[in-house]
């Protein structure tokens, strides 16, 4: 059986557009050599390396994701609302590092997976995250799992910086937002989902203050994997038709889903015809 490496993009809420190419790894039956992701990469990565299938990854999120609209009555008799409300903890404080600490989300993923350390995943992982002041980035596969995943999601500002060796890190997005450079070197076929997507935004409107920040920060990541795609030339890179999706739409999680799946059945079709062909086509490159 050849050897996969597999890659998943950050992009925020967008990350639910990873879960219909993971699909199609349980519909074939197989599972990937490794993983490599940066936030919300890093996330579902751990989730499946832990050893949950695709189907097993939704119905853990599902009950967390209420509707924008939701009317007040339904979010008071729904006991799964007070279970997304037990998972955010303001960090309180006259000098705020960030709105949220991510510590509570961090133990639900653990109830979740029942693993701690990158040793325990049943599927060897890593994840990416920014050293803030050292404008580097720091690649963790080994060691505790949980604070590499809060380091590798922490967009700044929104989470809390992790301090680890004294160094300050934030979402490894702002360095390597789709890692397939990391990928084993022995992986027979490599696979990249970039989850940036696109806007419908006409390019003539000058952007709201909030617009700036959000595609600005977009921009940035974009251009990084694009160079990234150039240098690193993976078999298959798959880009989900995602359209007017903000990194925090997390109240989109069944339209970005779906939005998706526009991209599974031709990854599916690429996948197979990689793992029929005698000779993977990027051998010679990964040999110079």
């Amino acid at each position: 059986m050849k050897k996969i490496g597999l890659t998943l993009g950050g992009g925020g809420a967008k990350g639910f557009a990873h879960i219909p190419i993971l699909e199609v790894f349980d519909e074939l039956g197989i599972k990937p050599y490794c993983i490599t992701g940066t936030s919300i990469g890093a996330i579902l990565g751990a989730l499946y390396a832990s050893g949950h299938s695709a189907t097993d990854i939704v119905e853990m999120i599902e009950p967390l994701i209420m509707p924008r609209n939701a009317h007040f009555k339904d979010i008071i008799h729904n006991k799964d609302a007070f279970k997304v409300l037990s998972l955010i903890d303001p960090h309180f404080s006259l000098k705020p590092q960030g709105l949220i600490k991510g510590e509570k989300f961090l133990g639900f993923l653990y109830d979740q997976m029942q693993v701690s350390t990158f040793e325990e995943l049943k599927i060897p992982l890593k994840t990416v995250a920014t050293d803030f002041w050292g404008r580097k980035p720091v690649v963790f596969d080994s060691g505790d799992l949980l604070p590499a995943i809060r380091a590798s999601m922490a967009i700044p500002y929104i989470f809390t910086p992790v301090i680890s060796d004294g160094r300050v890190l934030v979402d490894g997005g702002l360095m390597n937002n789709v890692p397939h450079d990391l990928l084993d070197p022995k992986c027979d076929i490599r696979i990249a989902v970039d989850i940036m997507g696109n806007t419908s935004t006409p390019t003539h409107k000058p952007p709201s203050p909030l617009e700036a920040i959000g595609h600005t920060y977009q921009v940035m990541m974009d251009a990084m994997a694009q160079e990234k795609r150039a240098n690193h030339p993976v078999d298959i890179y798959v880009q989900p038709p995602l359209l007017d999706i903000d990194m925090l739409d997390f109240h989109k999680a069944k339209a970005i889903y779906e939005q998706g799946r526009a991209a599974k059945d031709d990854f599916k079709r690429k996948l197979e015809t990689q793992l029929s062909s005698k000779t993977p086509k990027l051998n010679w490159m990964r040999r110079k």
